[in-house]
């Protein structure tokens, strides 16, 4: 394979990139992005530094080279100080396979993606904010607001109320995220195959089984067991439904039989739906109000959520009392 031909193969999948693309170093996952492709290199920037780094030709026929020539696929832990993005950059063309698990790069014959890629593309024209209509959405959002009003380092200093819509959030959360996981992973499962992890931006993911037994027919396994030499006292035991069963037609009392040991826990008794929508949809019109002029709109939903926050909170010290006329 020519390096002529590669190097505009290359030249040409980075100008088809979006303009926001992000980009990730080979083996430290720095994020970077292109800012011009020109005939005989390529400049990027880093997202934390303003100066641009021109990626030159040369050092890629170099890299070029070795990958080739390469037997097994070329270990990323041979590359020269700063020559991470090469690497990244390189696996653009369709014919180079980069495992960033693996630490190599690898001369392939069938078209693969970069896993260092993301080509999000975001739609400039249209800056309104989409809300996934999703309850972890929702809860998460709340569960946000809450943390940044109090502190989650000291939850000895948090009062009662502010412990219990604590707790409330991050059970909702953990209830529909799991849910949203559920489905995730259904689709997921149709995607993948054994043994060929997937990697994202963020972590990866593989496909694997386990194996799940239940007993055939007791008397079946017993008389197999029986017939290979097994005595049927070796492997039966107290069925713990029968005994609850027997404990109901016996004067037996329940610690008769088994060994009691107590535990306590806090559960979630209730969630008031009203006011977490009042909250939501405050904390909605915050994030909607973002981008504009709107002081006098933000001062009256602060002014509503510690309305809020007064009629839903309680004292256990406090009472109530009703004024008197006169």
């Amino acid at each position: 394979m020519p390096f002529s031909a590669s190097w505009h193969t290359i030249l040409d999948n980075a100008e088809e990139l979006p303009s926001d693309a992000t980009l990730f170093t080979a083996l430290s996952r720095k994020p970077f992005r292109l800012t011009d492709v020109q005939e005989h290199r390529i400049l990027i920037q880093y997202r934390d530094d303003d100066s641009t780094v021109p990626l030159q030709r040369d050092q890629f026929e170099t890299l070029f080279q070795r990958v080739t020539d390469a037997t097994g696929g070329f270990d990323l832990d041979r590359l020269p100080p700063d020559a991470e993005p090469y690497a990244t950059v390189l696996s653009l063309h369709p014919r180079f396979e980069l495992d960033d698990r693996e630490g190599t790069l690898t001369e392939s014959e069938t078209p693969t993606g970069s896993p260092l890629v993301d080509a999000h593309d975001v739609d400039s024209e249209s800056g309104e904010r989409e809300e996934p209509d999703i309850p972890v959405y929702a809860d998460a959002l709340l569960l946000i607001d809450a943390l940044e009003r109090h502190d989650p380092t000291d939850l000895e200093g948090m009062e009662t109320p502010a412990l219990v819509n604590l707790y409330t959030f991050l059970s909702d959360v953990q209830r529909n995220a799991n849910d949203l996981r559920q489905d995730v992973r259904g689709i997921l499962l149709d995607r993948l195959h054994h043994d060929q992890p997937v990697s994202g931006q963020y972590g990866s993911v593989q496909r694997t089984s386990r194996r799940n037994r239940s007993l055939k027919d007791e008397d079946e396994v017993l008389d197999l067991l029986e017939d290979a030499g097994i005595d049927r006292e070796r492997v039966t035991s107290v069925d713990v439904d029968k005994v609850d069963e027997a404990l109901e037609v016996t004067e037996l009392a329940e610690s008769d039989v088994y060994e009691l040991e107590e535990s306590e826990y806090v559960r979630k008794a209730e969630v008031y739906e009203e006011q977490k929508a009042s909250r939501l949809q405050g904390l909605k019109d915050q994030l909607a109000a973002t981008d504009e002029d709107t002081e006098e709109l933000q001062q009256e939903i602060e002014e509503l959520e510690a309305r809020i926050d007064e009629l839903t909170s309680f004292d256990s010290g406090t009472s109530f009392h009703t004024k008197s006329g006169g």
